[in-house]
């Protein structure tokens, strides 16, 4: 069987990388929607238009399940998809609820970083409002950091020059926890370990998404390792030498990993 993840750019890369470790055996299929990267400025209405025309060309790739690694794709057009298709469709959402459950002995805040338009989305203003009953969640956007990542710019003077800006006037020993909320963020896991205090847990949703996509596979008895992990990388431009930036930065995640 082939599983699809879907984004706008290399960001669900990150959601990717941990498939292959927990599914080694079956086959993936990674499509960017570079026509559109990034999808968090844009409103939410084009970003519905640009989700479902991506999802038509991946279907056709008969594909047997589909991850959106994208919050803000998600929050957006899940539940639409899903009234479309019939195979799984699996979505993601900042990690907030593990985040707070981190948190409710230390007394410490959670701060949540991520697109301005998953920020804006009633999905996510509902998922805090569900799990966070002591008011202990702050949201702080980070758009400029998905430009960072599609030019693969992981330079770490600029890139920590950019975060102290972001966190400028904040007090991080109040917080206990950062969610990393935009499947791009994770490229930069190492350098925020640099820089926030030694208490503090990173956390971002691919573990979670993918242990998801795992047991509903089982439920609905999709899958069954027979594939040989292949995978195989598309974008919607057609673009080749964005197919070889997808790979290059899948080999970049991976060595950050280890």
């Amino acid at each position: 069987m082939t599983i699809a993840f879907f984004d706008s750019g290399i960001g669900g890369i990150t959601v990717l990388s941990e498939a292959v470790k927990q599914l080694p055996q079956e086959n993936f299929l990674y499509f960017a929607d570079t026509l559109h990267v990034p999808y968090g400025t844009k409103s939410k209405d084009q970003v519905m238009e640009y989700v479902l025309d991506a999802a038509d060309r991946i279907v056709r790739e008969e594909v047997q399940a589909l991850v959106i690694a994208c919050n803000t794709a998600t929050s957006i057009a899940a539940a639409e998809l899903r009234k479309i298709y019939s195979i799984p469709i699996i979505g993601m959402e900042p990690a907030v609820k593990p985040a707070v459950e981190m948190n409710r002995n230390s007394g410490k805040r959670v701060l949540v970083f991520a697109t301005p338009l998953t920020l804006s989305q009633s999905k996510y203003n509902e998922l805090v409002a569900r799990v966070d009953d002591h008011g202990s969640v702050d949201s702080l956007p980070l758009p400029e950091l998905v430009g960072y990542c599609e030019n693969l710019n992981f330079d770490r003077t600029e890139i920590a020059d950019y975060f102290w800006g972001k966190l400028a006037g904040i007090d991080l020993n109040a917080y206990g926890t950062v969610v990393l909320g935009c499947t791009h963020y994770p490229f930069y896991k190492e350098i925020l370990r640099e820089l926030l205090p030694g208490h503090i847990e990173i956390i971002d949703g691919s573990r979670g998404t993918v242990s998801r996509l795992r047991n509903v596979l089982c439920l609905k008895d999709v899958g069954g390792g027979e594939g040989q992990g292949r995978i195989q990388f598309m974008c919607s431009s057609d673009d080749p030498a964005y197919i070889v930036k997808m790979e290059k930065a899948f080999d970049i995640f991976n060595r950050l990993q280890n």
